[in-house]
């Protein structure tokens, strides 16, 4: 299959973790996705997952984790950190280079935080370490959009706040689109993943983190601001900043170098 790309599923404690791997690579990249994953998981992903991150694949073999299915209220970024450490053990995988970006960024700093041994470099990207007022409203005014079951609403707040302006410009006529083709039956995983975001709080544990450590953010993240990658990286020691003075919190998608960037930080 191209770039080896497969999906599977792992069974934890009675619950069930989607997950995708590709790429032939002999080092580990684990792979973390933000907040989108409570709309949608990774299952049946693999494929365009590995097209997107294909300069990835000779040196890397990547797996990408959801969260777990059957989420309970109350489930916080620590424990989905917890149930990240056991996925890795199930698989056979005793140390990996770890990629968290937005909520898995936050994910991530908790399994640097709790399981050192499993972290080899460790790249956080458009993430906090604790709650700020952007984030906060970011998350509630998402939320306020689910509770009502307008998806068109969530979709274009979530577009118009991850994106640049000229991308929002140029593409909002497909707001409506995703509107209708990717709302999901029920919300319930949503809204136990933004409550997680919005009561995440690593920031005085940072210090913790032994990793070598790339913070990579924008500038222009109306998500939960650009402040918030600086604010992590001047807490965990040695940590390197890659702030993108033109970018949002999309910028992993939008900055043309930023998988090289990435990519460079890892083979140092």
């Amino acid at each position: 299959m191209l770039y080896n790309a497969k999906n599977g599923t792992l069974r934890i404690g009675g619950a069930t973790i989607d997950y995708i791997r590709f790429g032939t690579g002999e080092r580990i990249l684990v792979m973390l996705p933000g907040l989108g994953d409570g709309l949608r998981s990774m299952k049946g992903t693999a494929l365009p997952m590995a097209f997107m991150y294909r300069a990835f694949a000779k040196v890397f073999t990547v797996y990408a984790f959801s969260r777990k299915n059957g989420l309970p209220e109350g489930y916080t970024t620590r424990d989905m950190a917890r149930d990240q450490a056991e996925a890795m053990e199930r698989l056979g995988i005793s140390k990996a280079d770890i990629f968290g970006v937005s909520m898995g960024g936050m994910i991530a700093q908790h399994l640097a935080i709790d399981y050192p041994e499993k972290v080899g470099k460790l790249i956080l990207t458009v993430t906090s370490s604790r709650p700020n007022p952007i984030l906060t409203e970011s998350i509630e005014e998402w939320v306020s959009c689910a509770k009502r079951g307008d998806h068109t609403a969530l979709m274009d707040s979530n577009v118009r706040r991850i994106y640049s302006e000229d991308y929002y410009r140029k593409n909002n006529w497909m707001v409506p689109i995703m509107g209708k083709l990717t709302k999901p039956k029920s919300y319930d995983r949503f809204f136990v993943q933004a409550d997680a975001c919005l009561t995440h709080d690593a920031y005085e544990s940072l210090n913790y983190i032994k990793a070598p450590t790339l913070v990579i953010g924008g500038e222009k993240d109306l998500s939960l601001g650009g402040d918030a990658s600086k604010e992590i990286a001047a807490k965990i020691p040695s940590a390197e900043l890659q702030m993108y003075a033109q970018w949002g919190h999309g910028l992993y998608e939008e900055a043309k170098d930023f998988n090289q960037v990435v990519l460079d930080f890892l083979r140092r």
